[in-house]
């Protein structure tokens, strides 16, 4: 494993636009975190809280594909699918929606920029369908699972068991 610290995520709402930004750099190449984002055996395994197990119940990582898992925490389950509009090494253009909040569907896009020197900065926005929506997103936790499921990204990159 690399000693150095791990990057945190930049985690931003838009003062006047019903949208999130997140910025993380990753000691990776794009083809690694677009595959740790689109593999679902590798994607389940880092994404989210710690202390959460997630399951696919529909994994189609294409243009026009569609997603939809189960994460499980403290005998509660959570709900979460989309649609894949664009997907390539270096751009993923999809929804999201929580089953929980059914009618707030977001339209999320994830940009791999290389870095040089095996860095890659992901440049991810979500657009969100009110800004009472953005807000109640950042209230539920999300920032713990970004920076939680980001540490456990870079544990599975720092492993080897995402080649590109």
């Amino acid at each position: 494993m690399n000693t150095d610290t791990y990057a945190q995520a930049a985690i931003e709402a838009d003062p006047t636009l019903p949208i999130i930004r997140v910025t993380r750099d990753f000691r990776a190449t794009p083809a690694q975190l677009a595959k740790a984002h689109l593999d679902p055996d590798l994607y389940l395994r880092w994404v989210g809280p710690d202390g959460i197990t997630s399951r696919s119940t529909v994994w189609d990582a294409r243009n026009g594909g569609e997603w939809a898992y189960v994460s499980e925490h403290e005998g509660q389950e959570f709900r979460f699918r989309g649609c894949f509009h664009t997907v390539s090494d270096d751009l993923i253009i999809q929804t999201f929606t929580y089953e929980g909040m059914p009618d707030d569907v977001s339209l999320e896009t994830l940009r791999f920029v290389d870095l040089g020197d095996g860095r890659t900065r992901l440049e991810a926005q979500s657009l969100c369908e009110s800004i009472e929506s953005r807000d109640a997103w950042l209230r539920s936790g999300m920032e713990e699972g970004v920076i939680d499921g980001y540490a456990k990204l870079d544990r599975l990159l720092d492993s080897g068991e995402v080649s590109a």
